[in-house]
């Protein structure tokens, strides 16, 4: 996956030089002039974009602002991370990302629509079409086999199963053997496997991972980042996930780290120790 051209905001007058890292020199990406053709490219390839989004939650004295004018641009086949301290705005703005939410100002497009103007009702067969959701709590059906889990989203849907596809997704989730075993017989790991799948099956547009690794022990959470890290590679999986974990970040081709309803900073693959270290930065900056 090529690398991401930094950018950083502007910082605000209050924050000390010295609070936020320096950021790493500016990747070119190949094949584009270093004159903006980069960022019109990273717009047209984009699978969800936001521009001007704003959340406001209640009015007067008592308002609070979860989001101020965020600008983002999603790109087909990438891997995001979105991180921040609490109470940053990043669950608020994977929630208006995927149309679970709506703005209080500003424009979304998923997959070439924009949804801002769309019923609830054509919001919902959007979602069920173009998107895919993975969350903490692995929201699997108990009295379905694992099998009939990851196959749900088709069976309300009135679709049918494509085989091949599914053998595919049940080889690359490595659960041949437990296609016929209920959620209560299945490890943690293997349950958010089981949700991956089910997130995978209809061929999203973008799959939304919120805190994925959240509920599982280390080794099962390693499981699930390798999955979603083939998925991206292998499969060519657009995955925009959610995330207060610095090694989970650290699998993905790009991080978006917000603060007080920002983007703070945008940076291309990080390790865990750098990732770390904006973070300790952006809480001393707050």
């Amino acid at each position: 996956m090529n690398p991401v051209i930094t950018q950083e905001r502007p910082r605000r007058s209050g924050a000390p030089a010295s609070a936020l890292p320096e950021a790493p020199r500016p990747v070119q990406r190949p094949g584009l002039d270093d004159d903006g053709r980069a960022a019109r490219s990273a717009g047209r390839d984009a699978v969800v974009s936001a521009r001007g989004v704003s959340k406001r939650y209640g009015e007067g004295d008592a308002a609070v602002v979860a989001l101020r004018g965020a600008d983002v641009d999603l790109r087909r086949g990438e891997f995001t991370a979105i991180m921040g301290p609490s109470g940053s705005g990043k669950s608020t703005l994977m929630h208006i990302l995927a149309g679970l939410d709506r703005p209080t100002a500003g424009t979304i497009v998923i997959d070439g629509v924009e949804i801002g103007g769309l019923k609830d009702r054509e919001l919902t067969q959007l979602r069920r079409e173009k998107i895919g959701f993975i969350f903490q709590s692995f929201n699997l059906l108990p009295t379905l086999t694992a099998a009939e889990n990851i196959v749900l989203p088709l069976t309300i849907a009135g679709r049918k199963v494509d085989t091949a596809w599914f053998a595919e997704l049940v080889e690359t989730v490595g659960l041949g053997d437990r296609l016929s075993h209920r959620p209560a017989a299945l490890s943690g790991g293997q349950q958010q496997r089981v949700a991956v799948a089910r997130a995978l099956v209809a061929r999203p547009a973008v799959l939304f991972a919120d805190e994925p690794t959240g509920n599982l022990d280390s080794r099962s959470g390693d499981e699930v980042l390798s999955l979603l890290r083939r998925s991206a590679d292998e499969l060519g999986q657009t995955i925009i996930m959610v995330t207060h974990d610095a090694h989970a970040a650290s699998v993905a081709d790009r991080v978006l780290f917000l603060m007080d309803g920002e983007v703070e900073l945008d940076r291309g693959r990080m390790t865990r120790s750098e990732i770390y270290d904006v973070m300790k930065s952006l809480e001393v900056a707050r």
